[in-house]
């Protein structure tokens, strides 16, 4: 497993404020529901994404 293979991402107004990598997914999704609880409010953004495939495993606010 890649030590930083799930980067999590907290964006105030389109300018990222906070990171943080961690080699588990449950660690990081753990994370992510944190941060969103810690600082969810308009104009923020927090993103989940695994560096190995690229892929958005989630986001906050959820894209409609």
């Amino acid at each position: 497993m890649h030590p930083d293979r799930y980067h999590l991402t907290l964006s105030s107004d389109g300018r990222p404020v906070a990171q943080g990598w961690w080699a588990s997914e449950a660690t990081a999704r753990g994370k992510f529901t944190e941060w969103v609880g810690d600082w969810g409010k308009p104009g923020v953004q927090v993103t989940l994404i695994d560096e190995d495939t690229g892929e958005t495993l989630t986001e906050w606010p959820e894209e409609s």
